[in-house]
């Protein structure tokens, strides 16, 4: 094979495409739609039962690495491992909880010849769930109040300020609805056994639910921005179909988070829109969502402009994008040979 159709090494995370997904596999299905050169996708898993592992013409291989907790040496370490056997060019880390080692890790990543395209600690730190509210102060954007908590007793007294119903939130991931103290205890228990403290108690905030897709170069300015309101939502809020919005609102919201942070790659707005059509941020999730394969459908491919942003090439902002596209998310069986399984599980690679 020749310099030229030497095929770009893609290794990408969040491959559990189950009925609370990570972005993975819609990350790499837009990237292998939209890249006009060969593609190697290196899949890095962190369970053997994530069906991207498996699924056709989505992973050429898979590794399995460890889980954020070890840390950013040992997820160093794995990843030079693979990189020496790969040659990876560029890496998109998808899950929250990750996202902490591979900013910390990237000087070192490109060093020896990994490129990605993330946040800095200054723009990760300003949008997360614990500064939220004060960062919608300081930029003059709508913000429902929160208090963070570590003790189940602040419930009697954020109850009766907040009123019921509030919404019970994990530092990463998990949001409960709680319309009685009951159900706010039990939420609070829940959440913090499965991801520790703090806790965060929300304002609720009544409205239709919306979304965007949006991506930042940055320098301040947005590349794309897809909004997009959930048709069908799942027992755990998870979007199952939802469909593209015309709404500037939602896109002049969006290209404010981006010049306020100076945002670099891609991130989701979650914003509750009032009958007053107030817009408030419910949360800055700081990566792809799990629907970003619509932003391929319509029209303002996301994760293809990301590699492209990593690799060094400037990337006109989109300016237009289908209106009415509607995504539709399904479940399948999978049929897996049990040595394939046996083989993930036992060796870490497939």
């Amino acid at each position: 094979m020749s310099e030229n159709t030497k095929p770009l090494v893609i290794a990408v995370t969040g491959l559990n495409a189950i009925d609370s997904p990570g972005p993975g596999v819609a990350v790499i299905r837009a990237i292998r739609d939209g890249l006009k050169q060969p593609v190697r996708i290196i899949g890095l898993a962190y369970e053997s039962l994530e069906p991207g592992i498996y699924m056709d013409n989505i992973c050429d291989k898979t590794y399995q690495i460890s889980y954020p907790a070890a840390g950013a040496e040992v997820l160093y370490n794995t990843l030079k491992h693979i990189h020496d056997l790969e040659q990876i060019d560029v890496i998109i880390p998808n899950f929250d909880a990750e996202l902490s080692n591979f900013i910390t890790l990237a000087p070192r990543l490109k060093a020896i010849g990994i490129k990605s395209f993330l946040p800095s600690f200054e723009m990760f730190d300003a949008r997360d769930k614990l500064n939220l509210f004060a960062f919608g102060q300081k930029h003059g954007l709508l913000v429902p109040k929160d208090r963070v908590i570590y003790n189940v007793n602040d419930l009697y007294l954020i109850g009766e300020e907040f009123g019921y119903p509030l919404v019970v939130k994990g530092k990463y991931y998990d949001a409960v609805v709680a319309y009685t103290l009951e159900q706010a205890q039990k939420a609070f228990y829940k959440i913090s056994a499965k991801w520790g403290f703090p806790i965060i108690i929300q304002q609720y905030i009544s409205g239709t639910e919306v979304n965007i897709a949006a991506l930042g170069d940055g320098e301040g300015n947005t590349i794309s921005v897809i909004p997009m309101r959930k048709t069908y939502i799942t027992d755990k809020g998870k979007a199952w179909a939802g469909i593209t919005l015309e709404d500037d609102a939602l896109i002049d919201l969006a290209k404010k988070i981006v010049v306020a942070t100076r945002w670099r790659g891609g991130f989701e707005v979650e914003v509750m829109k009032t009958v007053n059509d107030e817009l408030y941020i419910m949360e800055i999730n700081p990566r792809f969502p799990a629907w970003i394969y619509l932003s391929a459908g319509a029209g303002q491919n996301q994760p293809a402009s990301l590699v492209k942003m990593a690799l060094g090439e400037k990337i006109e902002p989109f300016t237009t994008y289908d209106i009415g596209k509607l995504f539709i998310r399904y479940s399948w069986d999978l049929i897996v040979n049990l040595s394939e399984f046996q083989q993930f599980s036992a060796f870490g690679k497939l």
